[in-house]
């Protein structure tokens, strides 16, 4: 006796793993991006918004998938990431300075933290709500 059926189900065997490997995992990427950069926001050191408004983020194919990235575009980004905070809460001094070095909430290392630390749970939420069939 044959068995009915079969090409249909690897019809739809192959519709959806090649939704999943495009359209739903473009989408759960930039969801992903959106969510921790999120997390991000709240620790990034604001002085003048230039920092904060320069955040971005990028979807790119790779050979075999996708890659997403995200940062800030503003040529001082990666300094402030990496610097010790010392400064942290202290009045700037000067005639054109005012304010206090960094944000009181900002940290070191913030865009890490925002997305290992703070929005991890989140993010692996979204990761597993999406691939949800």
């Amino acid at each position: 006796m044959a068995v009915k059926g079969v090409s249909k189900v690897n019809r739809n065997i192959h519709r959806i793993t090649n939704e999943i490997a495009n359209i739903r995992t473009q989408r759960i990427i930039q969801q992903v991006m959106i969510v921790g950069m999120s997390f991000v926001a709240p620790l990034t050191p604001i002085d003048t918004s230039n920092l904060i408004n320069s955040q971005y983020r990028e979807l790119k194919p790779i050979p075999k998938g996708w890659v997403g990235r995200v940062g800030y575009t503003a040529n001082y980004a990666a300094f402030v990431n990496g610097a010790k905070a010392k400064l942290r809460g202290k009045p700037r001094t000067g005639k054109k300075s005012k304010g206090n070095y960094w944000s009181p909430n900002a940290e070191p290392d913030f865009i890490k933290k925002g997305f290992e630390r703070d929005g991890k749970d989140v993010i692996q939420q979204v990761i597993r709500e999406g691939y949800k069939i």
